[in-house]
């Protein structure tokens, strides 16, 4: 079990983007050449590939945050920033990616080879030859470029197989996969010998079935018990389960109890009870099958369960359970595709502020005014003419009279001081 892991959490954090620069054009022979500070690079992105070389999450536990690179800083004659690089975060099929503090879908990584767009870097931020007008002929000041924040995530593998195969330890879950398939799991004849979902791919009359061999479940598994919520999600995906049962009863339990048991759990852990199931009577070359055989028929008639009483250890029984499988799959809906839930919010330039009162002072804070401050050089008039005009823009100006603020009152905006001028 040290060696699988189906669930981790991440942090991930797109780059941010580089600043604008402020420069002016020199030459010999050239008087006034103007502003040509050129833009910052834009932020890298964190993509997410969907690695069909990869079957856990193992690598998360020892690698958990995730940062792209910052674009940088433009530069003078209208030189832009060097985008920063996008970072690659590899994930087995079947990964579904959620935000970790709603626990809401954001992706679902089912299609072997894809690559997604987890989080998009900040935009980089405009040089001065872009505030250049008529009557601003020498801008003094830049934009930042835009910051990204850190997002935490939850990784949930759930396993691709069109057949699950459930049932209690022990009792020939992996012996009837490695008959059927080509896989090869680990047999024993104790329980929980299996600790890992295991696929194997059957071909039958041209038809190719994923089955996956998932662990033994046992009474309180939807609550956790045992292994129980390590695997019970790794039947979510599945169109059809093979329920299978010692019917020979040779551990001393009953097989029908061990039927109404599974299905119990089946039905507390999401909609699995509703899943189309097949029951297969396994062990059938052990004695007392046959009793016990007759007893499980006759408890589960008018269900609509198919029973199929097989030996994986002979083979015995084994073809008519397969027709009955491909005929089945050729009728069920496809695979589940979980449909994201919720967007992350992409970088943008903050537009939030809060207007607060310290005695007499009137504070404006938030986001916006760390990003507009930002933007302002204080030691240009032209740039502190700007920064007047983009509060007003903004609506800061009418904010403040809303509060009461009038003429001459005193405004604090990231520990500078400003008189109110309406």
């Amino acid at each position: 079990m040290s060696n699988f892991v189906d669930r981790v959490r991440i942090t991930c954090k797109a780059g941010n983007g580089g600043d604008g620069c402020v420069s002016f054009h020199r030459e010999k022979f050239v008087l006034n050449g103007g502003p040509d500070g050129g833009d910052g690079g834009h932020g890298g992105d964190i993509l997410v590939y969907c690695d069909p070389n990869m079957h856990t999450l193992l690598d998360f536990r020892f690698k958990s945050k995730y940062t792209a690179e910052s674009g940088t800083a433009g530069s003078g004659g209208r030189c832009s920033g060097k985008r920063g690089e996008s970072l690659t975060i590899k994930v087995p099929p079947g990964t579904v990616i959620r935000d970790y503090d709603t626990g809401l879908v954001v992706m679902d990584m089912d299609e072997v080879g894809v690559t997604r767009t987890l989080l998009r870097g900040g935009r980089g931020g405009w040089g001065n030859m872009h505030f250049a007008t008529p009557t601003r002929q020498a801008p003094n000041f830049a934009k930042p470029g835009t910051k990204t924040e850190i997002h935490t995530f939850q990784l949930e593998l759930k396993t691709i197989a069109d057949v699950g195969l459930v049932g209690y330890p022990n009792v020939g879950k992996s012996t009837l996969l490695s008959v059927i398939t080509a896989a090869r799991p680990k047999i024993g004849n104790y329980h929980f010998t299996t600790l890992t979902p295991n696929l194997g791919l059957l071909r039958h009359n041209g038809q190719d079935i994923v089955l996956a061999d998932i662990p033994g479940l046992i009474e309180g598994a939807s609550e956790g018990a045992g292994l129980g919520h390590d695997f019970l999600r790794h039947v979510d995906r599945t169109r059809l389960l093979l329920h299978l049962v010692d019917i020979s009863g040779i551990e001393g339990r009953d097989p029908v109890e061990d039927f109404e048991q599974i299905n119990h759990e089946l039905a507390n852990y999401s909609d699995l009870a509703d899943r189309p199931q097949i029951l297969v009577c396994n062990k059938m070359d052990l004695p007392d099958s046959e009793e016990n055989l007759a007893r499980l028929t006759a408890h589960i008639q008018g269900r609509g369960i198919p029973v199929f009483a097989i030996s994986a250890a002979t083979h015995q029984g084994l073809e008519p359970l397969l027709d009955c499988i491909a005929e089945k799959l050729r009728t069920l809906p496809p695979i589940l595709h979980y449909e994201p839930e919720t967007e992350i919010d992409q970088p943008t330039v903050p537009d939030q502020f809060e207007i607060t009162r310290d005695g007499d002072v009137y504070v404006v804070s938030g986001a916006a005014m760390e990003h507009l401050v930002d933007s302002v050089n204080f030691d240009d008039e032209e740039s502190v003419a700007w920064f007047h005009r983009s509060l007003r823009r903004m609506g800061v100006i009418d904010a403040l009279r809303q509060e009461g603020a009038e003429e001459g009152d005193t405004v604090e905006i990231l520990g500078m001081e400003f008189d109110f001028v309406d």
